[in-house]
């Protein structure tokens, strides 16, 4: 009882724990934004080919990987409602409809190449490989729009602003799923997907302009004018050219870590745009957020000791289904 009414006292080692959660918040949905991500860009890329090769190729270089990475989804949701119940609350109640969507999507995604393997019928395949898509490309352009509401402090579920944070979110997926796939696989496929890649970058970076114009119409000016956030502008236009000339030059693995980057500083930037507000609607700010000492304190307990196993996890899986996929081996 003496330990735990310590811990009560004060954050642990004088940390500054409400900013650490709420950037290890953001770090969560970065890292589902790229592991997954790139899941769903090949998923939209799917929807390119005709040859059936290719298409068990591209299902065969995700199908090890892709339920493992929306593990991330929920560790961000499981952190939100931990660290910070009542932003959780008024985030979720608030966008129902997008929470919902985003669902029926990942089941649509996770559903649809398990039903187009049991049978080999064309008419069957064209269903559920179009259900593949659509799962594929619905799922990250909802969760932008939910992640754009919430940056722009709106209970409406579907504004401009929404509507272009999910454009942005779909090219950013199809930016890292080309990357993925291209070190994923061998042949024509991979030489087919540069110019996908090229083309969904440069749609990326429009994307993200517009989505800053239409933030400063809405009010955040003064943020988006910031040193901070222009400087990560800049260097994601840096990152985008060093993508480009990677796939170029063959460097997949340079094209994917590349498209990593585009991924976390888009989630910094989110970040940025919220702190020190964590709910513009309710007017929440991370510190008026947070919960209480003792339990903020024993989650930071947890979350130290747990993340490490969770990370070590997916090392050791990437590390076990490392190389070129095999178009043999089954869903």
């Amino acid at each position: 009882m003496t330990d735990l009414a310590g811990l009560a006292d004060g954050p642990l080692f004088g940390l500054p724990l409400p900013e650490l959660w709420f950037g290890l918040i953001f770090a969560m949905l970065g890292t589902f934004l790229f592991l997954d991500g790139f899941d769903f860009g090949a998923g939209a890329l799917f929807a390119t080919r005709e040859d059936d090769e290719d298409r068990e190729m591209i299902l065969a270089a995700i199908g090890p990987f892709w339920d493992g990475n929306e593990v991330w989804l929920v560790v961000f949701g499981g952190a939100l409602f931990a660290a910070f119940p009542a932003v959780y609350a008024n985030l979720f109640s608030r966008h129902y409809l997008l929470m919902f969507g985003i669902l029926g999507a990942l089941i649509l995604r996770g559903l649809a190449p398990e039903m187009y393997e049991q049978r080999h019928d064309k008419q069957w395949q064209r269903w559920w490989g179009r259900s593949f898509v659509a799962g594929s490309i619905l799922a990250p352009f909802l969760l932008g729009a939910f992640v754009g509401n919430w940056v722009a402090g709106t209970p409406r579920s579907f504004t401009l602003v929404g509507i272009l944070v999910g454009l942005t979110t779909v090219a950013l997926t199809i930016v890292s799923g080309t990357a993925f796939l291209r070190v994923k696989t061998r042949g024509t496929l991979r030489a087919d997907l540069q110019s996908y890649g090229e083309r969904a970058v440069v749609v990326y970076l429009l994307a993200v302009v517009a989505t800053l114009v239409a933030l400063a119409v809405d009010g955040l000016r003064a943020a988006i004018l910031s040193p901070v956030v222009l400087a990560l502008v800049g260097a994601s236009v840096l990152l985008a050219g060093g993508y480009v000339l990677a796939l170029r030059q063959g460097r997949d693995l340079v094209a994917l870590a590349a498209s990593a980057g585009l991924t976390y500083g888009l989630t910094v930037v989110v970040a940025l745009l919220l702190y020190p507000s964590i709910d513009p609607v309710s007017g929440l700010t991370v510190r008026s957020a947070i919960v209480s000492t003792l339990p903020l304190n024993l989650m930071s307990v947890g979350a130290a000791l747990l993340l490490p196993l969770v990370a070590s996890y997916f090392v050791v899986l990437y590390s076990a289904f490392s190389g070129p996929a095999d178009p043999s081996e089954a869903y």
